[in-house]
């Protein structure tokens, strides 16, 4: 499946430059990044929820993230 990154981020932060919308290297710099910093992408935030704000973007935050909003 060859999925366009740019069209399938649901990052807000279109400032961002490691956004897709911002180059032509996909994912793999946001997601670089994270990791780096022991965070998680805003993406896998909306995968769960897109009318929450989460508390913070490390592991932690979505793991209670995800208890607290997950579609059950």
């Amino acid at each position: 499946m060859n999925t366009d990154a740019k069209t399938m981020c649901t990052c807000a932060d279109k400032s961002c430059p490691f956004n897709p919308a911002n180059h032509d290297r996909g994912c793999t710099p946001c997601i670089a990044k994270n990791l780096a910093a022991g965070e998680i992408p805003s993406c896998f935030f909306n995968a769960v929820s897109t009318s929450r704000t989460p508390r913070g973007y490390r592991m932690e935050d979505f793991a209670e993230f995800v208890l607290a909003f997950s579609r059950r």
